[in-house]
């Protein structure tokens, strides 16, 4: 199981607004040398059909060829309204005692849902192989959120190789969780963020020789090309990490602070924040993330008992104010970030799940991990997105969609051929 001693790591102030703070937690539960691509004279793994398996490295990751329950993203018609996408992202991605990354993965399916799980790599490192871990600007083997143990790394890479079939994506929260202003994230250097990131990439291309799970079956997907996208810890050293991850096969960042508008990239990276969010019978929003509800609510995991049920309430109530004002106006993404806890009893994982019932069903509604997003941005006409970022919050077009994009671009894009949405393959039925 993870380690059983969890911290909440409190980030910087984000905006007046919020009257909160950055939204992050950790709770603790390789090599430091990247592993080698084992291409040539790479090994099937036992049982397996011929040429549909190769081992990568040591065997902690494999090619098993293209991802399941994924469909190219189309690019939008003359005339026709934008898709309302919803992005359900969780912090840390480690299965433990709570069981909570197992539950949300079969809710997912029921709910006909794609996710994204920012894995914790210290999640695949055991405790003993500490001093793997060379964090910038702490001692070899600290980490915030400590490390993990032979039962904890086994039970997450189940839920891992289960949600990438699953067409879930797979990326990064990176390593120990530093948070403030004594060598947390927000003070390192794109150098030591690249060390950071290489890391977080070594224990999840390594964990068979670091945990000694030899006879353990590997993680279905070459984790360099996977990999394309993280949140930091507390939100903070976003830019520096920018630089380097765009260095390193970064096609997004989800560390940012953001209203509900159409995304932008920046130097060639989408940029995918969290979200300001309404809170009912407030006077000010919040970021979409469980987190910054808490925090606003009681400022601590273990509030007051008789408010667990209306703090639960006032979050899925903010979360589908959100979405109804971005569904019913200027259709731009809503992203919402989690983690895998039981904060003021469970209450927020009530809200999430309720929250995924209500929205994911709806028609034109695509839930949808931040990869697939990613996608069907890269492969919509760069003048119809410009167009899509002058409305602003809840703004519907004047005059109705089909004037609005009427003269859009229509030519097809190579990388665009199907006319399947993005998410999950046309055809493709929710399972129950």
């Amino acid at each position: 199981m993870l380690a059983a001693t969890k911290r909440i790591a409190f980030g910087a102030a984000v905006m007046a607004l919020t009257v909160g703070l950055a939204g992050c937690s950790g709770s603790g539960p390789g090599v430091n040398g990247e592993a080698k691509k084992g291409a040539p004279g790479a090994k099937k793994a036992p049982g397996t059909p011929k040429n549909v398996v190769q081992l990568i490295g040591d065997g902690s990751t494999a090619y098993t060829g293209a991802q399941p329950h994924l469909a190219k993203p189309e690019r939008l018609k003359p005339g026709q309204k934008p898709p309302q996408f919803v992005v359900f992202s969780w912090d840390g991605a480690g299965e433990d005692s709570q069981k909570l990354f197992s539950h949300f993965r079969e809710v997912a399916k029921k709910y006909n849902a794609t996710m994204t799980y920012f894995l914790s790599g210290v999640y695949l490192l055991p405790e003993e192989k500490a001093q793997q871990y060379d964090p910038p600007q702490h001692a070899a083997g600290s980490s915030d959120i400590g490390f993990n143990d032979t039962k904890g790394i086994r039970d997450t890479l189940r839920e891992l190789r289960a949600a990438w079939r699953d067409g879930n994506e797979i990326g990064t929260h990176f390593n120990g969780h530093f948070c403030g202003n004594d060598g947390g994230v927000g003070t390192w250097s794109v150098d030591e963020w690249r060390s950071e990131i290489s890391q977080a990439k070594s224990f999840v291309k390594s964990w068979k020789t670091n945990a000694g799970l030899r006879n353990e079956a590997p993680l279905p997907f070459d984790y360099d090309k996977e990999l394309v996208g993280g949140r930091t810890p507390c939100l903070e050293g976003q830019k520096n990490m920018m630089a380097a991850g765009r260095t390193m096969g970064f096609r997004y960042d989800s560390s940012g602070v953001g209203n509900q508008v159409w995304p932008k990239k920046t130097e060639g990276m989408w940029e995918l924040p969290l979200q300001l969010v309404p809170v009912p019978g407030r006077a000010f929003e919040t970021l979409s993330m469980d987190y910054n509800f808490m925090f606003n609510q009681s400022g601590t995991t273990k509030g007051d008992p008789s408010q667990h049920a209306y703090w639960g309430n006032q979050m899925r109530d903010g979360l589908l104010k959100a979405f109804d004002r971005s569904y019913q106006g200027n259709r731009a993404p809503l992203i919402i970030g989690n983690h895998f806890e039981s904060w003021n009893g469970g209450t927020y994982m009530r809200a999430i799940e309720e929250t995924i019932k209500t929205v994911c069903g709806q028609p034109d509604v695509r839930c949808v991990s931040f990869r697939q997003l990613a996608d069907w941005l890269d492969a919509q006409d760069p003048e119809t997105l410009e167009k899509l970022r002058g409305l602003e919050v809840g703004q519907a077009p004047k005059g109705g969609w089909p004037a609005f994009t009427a003269a859009m671009n229509a030519a097809p894009n190579p990388s665009a051929g199907s006319a399947a949405p993005a998410g999950r393959p046309a055809g493709h039925a929710a399972r129950h």
